[in-house]
């Protein structure tokens, strides 16, 4: 762990993008405090108002506050990366286990029916469940979490099959331990590097997947502020007040690469060749 932290410090990329998400989340905490406006008063006398003073970041078509929405909109999408990611790495990480450690027919069965989800693209089947489902905030972070689950789930069969064939894991056998004493003890913990590094790039992926459906009006629905849904209400005035939707756009931008520059350090750092 020391060692770890000591690579992770020392990647100055990596600590960028830490401080970009640390960022994120306070903004996201303390958004009911920060926010100079209720983002969803509508003063229809300041409608598409650009960035001045008492609105940095001026107004939408509804005379609503941009940078207080963009503030309540980092709830939003941390709250759906994070909610969507939980999800597939609790049914990925078990049926990854599952197949790595059992083998046999097990293993065959459980990778099939993942090559099944993974033929299809991903936003294509996020966008085909929330079809079925109905458009909320609810049913996308459940959309995500389905297709993100072959992706956790091969990433975790991989490691517990490197980890499997231990001698600590003979050793544990051969005193008796039980299946799930030695799953929940010896190989999920020794094969969980690559699920906190693949965790950290799918929240990134998840923001994305979220703000393409709200886009497209499968995601949150009016008037939540969702920078998806803001971008998208935006486009129709890209030529008289650009700032409506240029902004939330920046935003998702940021996010997204702050958790993939601590999604990369977190690889880099937790790679065991980089000990030497």
């Amino acid at each position: 762990m020391q060692m770890m932290v000591s690579r992770f410090k020392k990647n100055k990329r990596a600590m960028v993008g830490l401080w970009m998400v640390a960022v994120f989340v306070v903004v996201a905490l303390l958004a009911r405090w920060i926010a100079p406006y209720d983002p969803y008063d509508q003063n229809m006398q300041i409608m598409l108002e650009s960035p001045s003073w008492s609105h940095p970041f001026g107004t939408d078509e509804f005379g609503r506050d941009i940078l207080s929405r963009v503030i309540y909109g980092a709830q939003i999408s941390l709250m759906i990366g994070i909610v969507g990611v939980l999800i597939s790495v609790v049914f990925g990480v078990a049926l990854g286990t599952i197949a790595g450690y059992f083998g046999s027919y097990i293993d065959s069965l459980i990778m099939r029916i993942m090559d099944i989800f993974m033929a299809f693209p991903s936003f294509l089947l996020a966008l085909a469940i929330v079809s079925v489902l109905g458009p909320s905030m609810a049913n996308v972070m459940i959309a995500i979490g389905i297709f993100s689950v072959p992706t956790f789930a091969r990433i975790s069969r991989s490691a517990v099959i490197s980890v499997k064939n231990k001698e600590y894991i003979e050793a544990a056998k051969a005193m008796g331990a039980t299946n799930g004493l030695i799953i929940f003890k010896h190989v999920i913990p020794n094969s969980i590097a690559p699920i906190i590094v693949l965790s950290t790039l799918r929240i990134a992926t998840a923001i994305l997947t979220a703000s393409g459906l709200s886009f497209l009006g499968m995601g949150a629905q009016p008037p939540t502020p969702e920078w998806g849904a803001m971008l998208s209400t935006g486009r129709e005035y890209l030529r008289t007040s650009p700032h409506v939707s240029t902004i939330p756009g920046l935003a998702i931008m940021f996010m997204v690469l702050a958790f993939n520059m601590l999604g990369d350090g977190l690889r880099d750092a937790l790679d065991p060749k980089m000990k030497l």
